[in-house]
């Protein structure tokens, strides 16, 4: 039996290195503004807010974070686009 994670296919990837609040989650909510329904989009960065603002984001736009890495930067973030 297998231990590790499958994570779902990657549509699009956002690289927010760099980038400090609020363009990180500025640039994820224009990048899932292009995306279908169901598409994954993968975001990377380094911001230590984005651990708390990405969430919100997802949560509060309908979107689901699938899965996340924030132990240490670089962070990632899975969001799939809802269907609002």
């Amino acid at each position: 039996m297998s231990s590790a994670l499958e994570l779902p296919e990657i549509n699009r990837q956002l690289d927010a290195i760099g980038l400090r609040c609020p363009e990180p989650v500025m640039m994820v909510r224009k990048t899932v503004r292009e995306m279908t329904a169901g598409e994954v989009l993968l975001v990377t960065a380094d911001d230590p807010s984005t651990t708390r603002d990405i969430p919100s984001f997802c949560e509060f736009m309908e979107h689901q974070l699938l899965y996340r890495e924030v132990e240490q930067a670089p962070y990632r973030y899975w969001i799939q686009k809802g269907l609002g």
